[in-house]
């Protein structure tokens, strides 16, 4: 079976290319003994997404798995209304859009799209403000499509030994800072 990059590691890879090896390392290891509170508390957030229980309707699709053969990824989305053609991407708290959660939208458009569903609208919900983001799809933002695949291509072609530049705010906030060997810590 072809191996395929996980959405989650597109907002990783750009936080700290390395801390995809650290969090391989950790396997399926009980995340309480490395997870801080604010992944825990991000966890909790996609809980009702997880158990399907955020609705009842069945044109609103929950964590279902999804895959793109062009681009090599797979995951799950949180939720994909169907009657909207809307996918919405949460996250605890939304203070800045970064790039990585944009591409993760990407991800599971792109995804839908090959699975043969249509996609209209995309939105990152902030579950602490209960604030929603419009985000302009791909075929509406080619500099950010570019940058998606540019991602990609980083990804499947990114060597540990490479040259890495240490950002000090990023390694104090990185969780596998105590096995990282070339961290600003």
């Amino acid at each position: 079976m072809e191996t395929y990059i996980p959405i989650s590691f597109l907002n990783d890879f750009i936080f700290c290319p390395r801390s995809i090896y650290f969090h391989q390392l950790y396997g399926n290891m009980d995340t309480s003994l490395y997870h801080t509170t604010y992944q825990t508390e991000g966890i909790s957030v996609h809980k009702s997404i997880d158990t399907k229980k955020y609705t009842t309707s069945k044109k609103v699709l929950q964590t279902i798995e999804i895959y793109s053969q062009k681009y090599c990824i797979g995951g799950k989305i949180d939720t994909y209304d169907k009657a909207k053609k809307l996918i919405v991407e949460r996250k605890k708290k939304i203070k800045t859009i970064y790039d990585g959660y944009i591409y993760q939208l990407y991800a599971h458009y792109h995804c839908l799209i090959e699975m043969g569903y249509e996609v209209e609208n995309m939105k990152l919900y902030s579950y602490d403000d209960n604030k929603s983001y419009q985000i302009a799809l791909p075929t509406q933002d080619t500099k950010r499509q570019y940058g998606f695949e540019q991602l990609i291509f980083n990804i499947q072609n990114y060597r540990l030994q490479d040259d890495f530049a240490v950002n000090a705010n990023k390694c104090n906030m990185c969780i596998y800072n105590p096995l990282c060997d070339v961290s600003a810590c």
